[in-house]
């Protein structure tokens, strides 16, 4: 056990570490998340292949056809992300919004283009929150109020115009053609329709699509969805206003409203995305680019990485080397729930966060022979609660033009409403926002009045669409899988330290600690009975995982052997291609 002197040495390290960052807080503005793109780059050798990997076939292979079609990256990115939209309705869509990580080679511009959800103009801090002041979480999960304003269209319209070279009729084509004639439900929809039943017969239009005579679809059925067909054609006639304006915006905001929602003509046609810095920094000599806030997944991996960077982690045995992880994680995730969120809204301290003296001070907080209880880090307890939806998918093009895009709709088919005539399944991720002060989301997540709910504002998130560049290796990847996905990435950047490949980084088993609740969740397989017990010993709780977890899809480019692997997660349904 922890004595008391050791117990007072560390609260007082944590608090004057939260006091440091709180008073330099005001130095980080949001400048630094609007500065020029990093151009350092590096070497314009070519791949000698293209390769596409997504959590669909579909969506893999039309974005290979776009490639073969003279395509570059981003023109395969907007028709991987709309058949997504078509055939993974589960996990992402033009319901919602998401982080697309960007390489373009011919001047080295590496870019973050933000397309989360905003909060509608009439929202407000206490909207989720009943006369008691008790948070009402179904309402920030199921139906329209728990909406926020989608980004995906507008992303796909800015990718577009001025990043791809192909139309955006001809990027959407076979994103039309598959919500029009249909594609074959598989196993992992149907389980994810079950689960979310009850939201989805709520909303009259969802349900005529994924519930036709009040039943689920058989498997091996055709889905249909001639609405979002529609819609989609409406973007690729009319660009941002096909959806954020006229016909389709009317029926959106009319649906909404109808069934309590807070949504206006004018929160669509406010919505911008946003292109900023990602958040850079070194791991044994890897350059690591990745997702800045809104997302916090760039900061929490590379502020994991800044405190295991002075720790033989290859000379360590599982247990030490998971100890170590476990701890460095607890802490990351605890800045994360204080000081992480919209930095237009927030002044997010990157600077210090990402400062190696914060490492340090933190790594000495860190015991070899004993766990820290989260509890002497700082802030209460709640229960704990996972999901695991979203998607991603990972390009890299012949000319070395790179895509790393997570997007989401939140939980399971987001709020399980659609409004009618659209065919959008929209997104819930209102319930990312803190609806009261460490009150945990649907993921467990918890945090502060940096991620409180106001109008126009972006709500934190956890997607981490990463880059790993070294002298001779590129790597793109990310994962769904909610407040674990920067666990997963965190996982798979390590491996790729010790020389593994993508099929290795997408295989391995799957550990996670995120501060609160204080306890190690882990997958099946991931540990043997002899490392839980002596994980056990150094003062861990463990909880195994009832599945399997995630869905990476992961690139290599090796251009010291000349080659480009790709991998999609098994746990997944998904496909990688190399051509």
């Amino acid at each position: 056990m922890l004595n008391l002197f050791s117990i007072c040495v560390i609260r007082s390290v944590m608090i004057y570490l939260t006091v440091l960052m709180t008073g330099c807080a005001v130095l980080s503005q949001n400048r630094l998340f609007r500065s020029q793109p990093d151009n350092t780059g590096i070497s314009n050798t070519q791949p000698p292949s293209a390769a596409i990997a997504s959590a669909h076939p579909l969506a893999t292979q039309a974005g290979q056809a776009i490639l073969q079609k003279g395509g570059n990256a981003f023109d395969a990115a907007i028709t991987v992300a709309s058949v997504l939209a078509v055939v993974e309705p589960s996990g992402s869509g033009l319901g919602g919004g998401g982080f697309w990580l960007l390489h373009r080679e011919s001047d080295q511009k590496q870019m973050m283009l933000d397309s989360r959800e905003t909060a509608p103009l009439a929202a407000h801090r206490d909207m989720f929150l009943d006369q008691n002041g008790t948070v009402q979480q179904r309402l920030s999960l199921d139906g329209p109020l728990a909406a926020g304003i989608p980004g995906v269209p507008a992303a796909l319209v800015h990718l577009s115009e001025h990043y791809g070279t192909l139309s955006l009729s001809e990027t959407l084509k076979p994103s039309i053609t598959i919500a029009r004639q249909g594609f074959e439900v598989d196993h992992r929809l149907l389980r994810l329709l079950n689960m979310r039943q009850q939201a989805i017969l709520e909303s009259k239009a969802a349900a005529e699509i994924f519930f036709p005579d009040g039943k689920p679809p058989k498997p091996g059925s055709r889905l249909i969805q001639n609405d979002l067909a529609n819609t989609l054609e409406a973007i690729a006639d009319q660009g941002f206003d096909g959806f954020y304006s006229g016909r389709i915006a009317q029926q959106l905001v009319t649906g909404v409203q109808q069934a309590g929602g807070i949504w206006t003509k004018e929160d669509l046609a406010r919505y911008t995305v946003e292109e900023r810095k990602p958040v850079t920094g070194d791991y044994q000599g890897a350059r690591v680019v990745s997702a800045s806030p809104p997302s916090s997944g760039g900061l929490v991996l590379l502020e994991t990485l800044n405190i295991l960077s002075q720790f033989p982690m290859s000379q360590l045995d599982h247990v030490n080397r998971s100890h170590l992880i476990a701890e460095a994680w607890k802490r990351a995730y605890r800045d994360r729930s204080e000081h992480m969120g919209d930095p237009d809204f927030v002044s997010v301290p990157m600077q210090h966060l990402l400062d190696p003296n914060y490492a340090r001070a933190l790594r000495s907080t860190i015991r070899h022979d004993l766990a820290l209880p989260s509890r002497y880090l700082s802030a209460p307890l709640p229960e704990f609660k996972h999901g695991n939806h979203t998607t991603h998918f990972s390009v890299l093009d012949k000319h070395g033009n790179r895509v790393a895009a997570t997007l989401s709709i939140n939980y399971p088919f987001g709020s399980g409403f659609v409004a009618p005539g659209t065919g959008v399944v929209l997104n819930d991720e209102m319930d990312d926002f803190v609806a009261a002060p460490y009150s945990p989301n649907v993921y467990g997540l918890i945090g502060g009045s940096a991620n409180a709910i106001e109008p126009g504002k972006r709500m934190l998130s956890s997607m981490t669409p990463t880059f790993i560049e070294t002298a001779d290796k590129i790597a793109i990847l990310g994962t769904p899988g909610g407040s674990r996905i920067i666990t997963m990435v965190c996982l798979g950047l390590l491996d790729f330290i010790e020389g593994k490949g993508p099929d290795s980084w997408v295989n391995l088993p799957r550990f996670h600690h995120q501060f609160i609740p204080d306890r190690i969740l882990y997958e099946p397989g991931a540990f043997n009975p002899s490392e839980i017990e002596a994980l056990q010993q150094l003062g861990h709780t463990l909880t195994e995982s009832s599945r399997r977890y995630g869905n990476m899809q992961a690139i290599l480019w090796d251009r010291s052997a000349n080659t480009v692997q790709a991998a999609s997660d098994p746990r997944g349904i998904g496909l990688a291609v190399v051509k």
